[in-house]
């Protein structure tokens, strides 16, 4: 009989993966500030969320026929699903905010002064600060409801104010040409400028007192209407679709095209609005005018904009309210004068952000300077602001290098920079590969070619994560650096095949999507189950942001059905339901949320003993295996093995910031079973981040105690 098998729905499932990041926020145990950040972490996801899945489902809906029913019910009962555990969410993430951070910020000292409790001096300091600082920067839309909208800027925060005429009729259609005297609506957006928080005079005892730059707008937004008054206002912001595709077969200016996109992001449809609890009237007018369905407003009892709320921890001297500090280890071999000989002797591994991404960093930059360089090849899919990588690719083209730069366009919300970054490397004389024909490179490689006494070299990284030196701050990645012959060979060809005309090319060590990296993977599960048919041990360790890709989920049911055991530990969306007897009782599914961001692919194969493992910077989803250029580096240095293979066994004891996935969708937290060590689970508090953290603390504590060797020469 056919297997029948069961998937989760995927945004649901992303959904439940923010519900774990809220989980964060409420856990008593963290520092307050940490906790504040987890809160604006979670809006700022959803905005994402909205912004595309959300959109993308409803522009389904919108281009559905007649004749499909069927689809538009079944995306209409997404969207109801959607809506109705958002709403659940959102309850609790305010419910977390209002009744526990903002008490407990006062208590340690920070008050955060809402508009009904403003003393007269803070209300003094205030109507000076608005008429000061923000009255001029303010421009009052009017609204009429049978008029045009004025334009809503997507993600923007806006003041909507009811107002009454004291004009009398007369004066009033002298002036506005309209004889109506009440339920005016004007609209006010509240400029990106200003400061979201506005610090007061200190209350009693040298509690550090502030408010919201919206609390202030909407209490004295009334001397933005002279000869009105205010019944009501309201905080709003809309979110607009942002899924948008650039046309592919532009070929006059790609930029252009590009550049077309993000200025259609700001006056596409709408898909959600936020807003205060504060005017039921204009929420009203809102909604009808915008043509919003009731799932798709979401009220709170606060302010709109949690993740500005979140700037308050930057203030100084609250430190102990932050998590302690870890720091960033240095990567000894890479402190060395010589470099290329220490890639040369064995291949090295990072373990970011535990070891400092300034390997890379002093990597790229000697790459840069030293004469023996020839050529320098790089992906850049994300990077930072002022990012030091696009400044060393500067100087190695200035020094004359063969510098080329592949800068993927496409990279979601980070067009702008990115566009900036290649029209910057043009001007420095690197050569710059905007983007591939319907597929995003989201492949993280470098490639550096230097000349030395045996011949032409080449030095690879490689690696899970992102040319970023900010994030690479925040999370958790691997990078491989290696002198390999074959893996470079690998990774010439790879550029050959993105940057020019190359035919795809069959590569011996690495696999590459969308053309062979799915089915390796398949073929390694199979080959899992086909070991355990035949009496052997089948194992399976996966590490990855996401799990959505159907084939590939079927393999590891059919691995499981043959009696493979399968451990994953997925970050956010899994569609692979496990524990389900006669088709995923040997896959336990684990997630690890905590105070780095896990974004680390691995992959672990026992394969009858002669064990694999493999980085990549693929998640298992159809976009990244059937649409994106992405890249899976075999690991076959046996320390480097055994190091990412005592890493994945970390993740899975994890008993601290880890949650299981259940059967019936839900994620349950895994705690410490003293004594009881039910369901295999260790009875001591295992933290996987901290212990990586301690392990390279300690290493770097030991390589300090190391005595200094010095030869004494005795002259007489």
């Amino acid at each position: 009989m056919e297997m029948q098998y069961q998937f989760f729905n995927r945004e649901l499932s992303w959904i439940e993966f923010n519900a774990r990041v809220l989980c964060e926020a409420c856990r008593p145990s963290l520092p307050l500030f940490e906790r504040l950040r987890f809160l604006g972490i979670v809006s700022s996801n959803f905005d994402e969320f909205f912004m595309v899945r959300v959109a993308a489902l409803k522009r389904q809906a919108l281009g559905a026929k007649n004749d499909q029913e069927l689809f538009l019910l079944d995306i209409d009962r997404q969207l109801d699903a959607i809506s109705h555990r958002v709403h659940q969410l959102l309850q609790k993430q305010y419910n977390c905010f209002e009744n526990e951070i903002i008490p407990q910020l006062q208590n340690a000292g920070l008050a955060y002064i809402k508009p009904q409790n403003y003393t007269t001096k803070q209300a003094q300091f205030l109507k000076h600060y608005f008429l000061d600082e923000i009255f001029p920067l303010l421009t009052p839309l009017r609204f009429e409801q049978d008029g045009d909208l004025p334009h809503i800027t997507n993600l923007r925060l806006h003041a909507a104010f009811l107002l009454k005429a004291m004009l009398a009729p007369e004066e009033l259609q002298k002036t506005f040409g309209s004889v109506k005297t009440q339920n005016l609506l004007a609209l006010v957006q509240i400029p990106a400028s200003l400061k979201p928080v506005i610090w007061l005079p200190n209350g009693e005892n040298g509690v550090q007192c502030f408010t919201l730059i919206d609390d202030v707008i909407q209490t004295f937004g009334t001397y933005l209407f002279p000869g009105f008054t205010v019944e009501e206002s309201l905080i709003f912001k809309i979110t607009r679709d942002a899924d948008f595709a650039v046309d592919e077969n532009r070929t006059d200016d790609f930029v252009k095209a590009m550049e077309e996109v993000l200025e259609q992001r700001q006056n596409s449809f709408l898909v959600r609005l936020q807003c205060t609890n504060t005017s039921p009237a204009i929420l009203q007018m809102l909604t009808q005018t915008l043509q919003l369905n009731q799932r798709d407003v979401y009220q709170v009892a606060g302010t709109v904009d949690l993740p500005s709320f979140a700037q308050v921890t930057s203030i100084e001297g609250f430190d102990h309210l932050k998590y302690p500090v870890w720091k960033h280890f240095k990567n000894h071999d890479f402190e060395k004068e010589n470099i290329w000989q220490n890639i040369k002797t064995g291949d090295k591994l990072l373990n970011l952000p535990y070891q400092s991404f300034d390997a890379v960093l002093s990597l790229l930059n000697q790459a840069a300077e030293d004469k023996e360089v020839l050529a320098i090849k790089m992906t850049l899919y994300r990077t930072s602001g002022d990012s030091p990588i696009v400044q060393a690719l500067e100087k190695a083209a200035q020094n004359g290098k063969h510098v080329t730069a592949f800068i993927e366009l496409k990279a979601r919300f980070d067009e702008e920079r990115n566009i900036s970054w290649a029209r910057r490397l043009e001007r420095a004389g690197v050569i710059v590969v905007y983007g591939i024909k319907n597929l995003k490179v989201h492949a993280k490689m470098l490639l550096i070619i230097r000349h030395e006494a045996e011949g032409i070299r080449r030095y690879v990284h490689i690696s899970t994560g992102n040319y970023n030196d900010k994030t690479a701050k925040l999370y958790a990645d691997f990078a491989l650096f290696t002198a390999r012959p074959e893996i470079a060979n690998d990774a010439t060809v790879f550029f050959n095949m993105i940057s020019g005309y190359s035919a795809i090319q069959t590569m011996k060590q690495l696999a590459m999507a969308p053309f062979n990296l799915k089915q390796r993977l398949i073929e390694m599960i199979e080959r899992e189950a086909d070991h355990a048919r035949r009496g052997g041990t089948g194992l399976i360790m996966a590490k990855m942001n996401s799990l959505a890709h159907e084939e590939v989920i079927k393999a590891l049911y059919r691995a499981s059905c043959a009696g493979v055991k399968i451990l994953l530990n997925v970050r956010g969306i899994c569609m692979l339901v496990p524990g389900v007897e006669n088709l995923s009782e040997n896959i336990r599914v684990t997630s690890v949320i905590d105070r780095y961001l896990e974004h680390g692919r691995v992959f672990y194969f026992y394969n009858g003993g002669d064990e694999e493992t493999y980085l990549s910077s693929a998640d298992w989803m159809p976009r990244n295996l059937d649409k994106r250029v992405e890249l899976m580096v075999p690991v076959v240095q046996k320390d480097l093995q055994n190091q990412l293979k005592e890493c994945l066994n970390l993740y899975f004891a994890d008993n601290c910031q880890s949650h299981d996935l259940l059967s019936n969708g839900e994620w349950v937290e895994n705690q410490p079973d003293f004594g009881k060590n039910k369901r295999g689970k260790n009875s001591e508090k295992i933290r996987c981040q901290e212990e990586f953290y301690k392990k390279y603390q300690n290493a770097a504590s030991a390589k300090e105690a190391l005595p200094t060797l010095e030869f004494v020469v005795r002259r007489k």
